[in-house]
């Protein structure tokens, strides 16, 4: 027999989306967070990592049947995946969610990148435009922290400096930025991001431990427990291993359950007047898919046919080089700074935008080093201290940059319900068709031109390219933001078309996904969302 709560703001989902709108809510209104993962413990998540065989951004974190997400170099293990291409990216079921494992980049979208369709004849147009989000975007930078120069034209105008002085570039940047004066490439830009450049609020400055993915081991590094935190001690209660497996809607189309199964077990039903959903672009259509009754036989807020569809992610360019010089790469954050020039431009007609990374992780991602380079080294013969000199002497001359690429919604990209394989809870397991059009890939092509350009303006030798895109862990679509009910999920405010007290939230709401990291957009649209999701509480 389930166990019944009552609350007045179901949040389901505590990643960075849920977590600032149940602060945002805690002390005016009863709020209840619930999280399908539990709360990690850092210095045991350290642990589990250094002792983790398989060092992947999801090895410190729980998972397996009581915790089942993705991992990077597994995620057939999860997703059922239908072709005809795979889907690399992955999420975290945790409290604070994947901002445990994200590198930090807090970009905003550029203008543009709100009137797709208008502009360059490509995907679609958002709801709203960059003049109705750039509050929220300063609002979402001094909830997060961001560390950046507000002196740097970025391309998004801005009304305000960061809250924090910028991380500094490295010095492998400054040598980038050298070699490539007078070149198209000269704009190496430092990169706003969510992390103490200074000691702030009870949280260290960042040590440059180069360890942000998978984990900062100081907290120098948002996540989203600090609003978790916040939110709780308000007064929000926190359901932590906790899934919701369906929610029930009532006779007028209101949402007025949810079923709750827990790790130990034991069910729960949730009711509230207004229910957030923030379980991120695969869990939160399949949340809703599974939630299908004689009422709704396509779902849960699935009158346009859109919920699940529209996968979008940011395919990654992977391209690597051994620089002519010292670049001493494996010091401070993964990346300082990027290439932002090939953000927009009247190229959208044909090609993608994309922004060029720059890592200061040397070949860590596209081979595995230092460890890669010390096996290839000894396997040569060297051993004792020829072998140290030659490690050292090339690790430090490691370079590595990547380029994220725009990707158009398709709506035969998507998130189903498998017919067959279940998790330990009863729900079916995701079921993704994802594949990469003509567009991106012309993208993809471009930006290896681009990469070799640059590797031969700095003299490296060794040059590398990944013959296949790489996941960029960017989860968008899935429940399209819009106007016209009959095609997409959600309205400006993130209310859903078809039930006027469930609001989604993150990523899965984007029209299209642009270039920039989607956490500082997923944090803006959230804190816009909230005020309309207080309000409801009235209705």
């Amino acid at each position: 027999m389930s166990e019944a709560l009552e609350t007045e703001v179901a949040v389901i989902g505590a990643g960075v989306a849920g977590a600032l709108v149940a602060d945002r809510l805690a002390g005016s209104a009863r709020v209840t967070l619930v999280e399908a993962g539990p709360r990690i413990d850092r210095f045991a998540a350290l642990e589990t990592f250094w002792r983790a065989p398989v060092k992947d951004p999801e090895s410190p974190y729980p998972g397996g049947p009581d915790y089942p997400h993705p991992r990077s170099h597994r995620p057939d293990d999860w997703y059922v995946q239908s072709g005809p291409e795979p889907f690399r990216s992955t999420y975290l079921r945790a409290v604070g969610g994947t901002t445990w494992h994200w590198l930090g980049t807090t970009l905003r979208f550029l203008p543009d990148d709100f009137r797709l369709k208008s502009l360059y004849g490509r995907g679609e147009d958002w709801p709203l435009d960059y003049a109705a989000l750039e509050p929220w975007y300063a609002e979402a930078e001094r909830a997060l922290g961001v560390a950046g120069d507000g002196q740097e034209d970025l391309g998004s105008p801005r009304s305000g400096p960061y809250p924090l002085p910028p991380i500094p570039q490295s010095y492998l940047d400054g040598r980038l930025a050298a070699g490539l004066a007078g070149t198209a490439y000269a704009a190496v830009r430092a990169t706003p991001q969510a992390r103490n450049s200074v000691a702030h609020r009870g949280r260290p400055e960042c040590c440059g431990s180069g360890n942000c993915v998978p984990i900062c081991p100081v907290g120098a590094k948002y996540d989203a427990t600090l609003h978790v935190e916040a939110a709780e001690a308000k007064g929000a209660r926190l359901l932590e291993s906790a899934v919701v497996v369906r929610l029930e809607a009532d006779g007028a189309g209101r949402i007025a359950a949810a079923l709750i199964r827990r790790v130990d077990g034991s069910a729960l039903r949730l009711t509230a007047k207004t229910f957030v959903l923030a379980a991120h672009g695969i869990e939160s259509p399949r949340l809703l898919l599974n939630s299908a009754d004689a009422a709704y036989p396509r779902g849960l807020a699935n009158r346009s046919d859109q919920v699940g569809r529209n996968l979008m992610d940011h395919p990654v360019q992977l391209s690597w080089a051994l620089a002519a010089e010292p670049l001493w790469p494996f010091r401070g954050p993964q990346s300082t700074s990027g290439i932002e020039t090939f953000r927009g431009g009247a190229f959208r007609k044909e090609r993608p935008a994309f922004r060029i990374e720059i890592g200061n992780d040397g070949w860590a991602w596209p081979e595995g080093a230092p460890l890669s380079t010390a096996r290839r080294l000894a396997g040569a013969g060297l051993t004792g201290r020829a072998l140290q000199r030659a490690l050292f002497e090339r690790t430090s001359r490691q370079l590595r940059i990547d380029s994220l690429i725009e990707q158009l919604p398709d709506p035969e990209n998507r998130v189903t319900l498998d017919p067959a394989l279940q998790d330990r809870y009863g729900v079916p397991r995701p079921r993704l068709a994802f594949r990469l059009g003509d567009y991106e890939r012309r993208g993809l092509a471009e930006a290896r031109r681009i990469h070799a350009e640059i590797f031969g303006h700095l003299g490296a030798s060794e040059v590398a390219h990944r013959d296949r895109f790489e996941g960029g862990g960017h989860i968008m679509g899935t429940l399209r933001m819009g106007r016209d009910p009959e095609s997409s999920v959600v309205d400006r405010e993130l209310r859903a078309h078809d039930h006027p007290n469930l609001f989604c939230l993150g990523s899965a709401v984007f029209p299209t996904g642009a270039t920039a990291n989607p956490t500082l957009t997923i944090a803006a649209l959230s804190l816009r969302a909230a005020p309309a999701i207080g309000r409801s509480l009235a209705q």
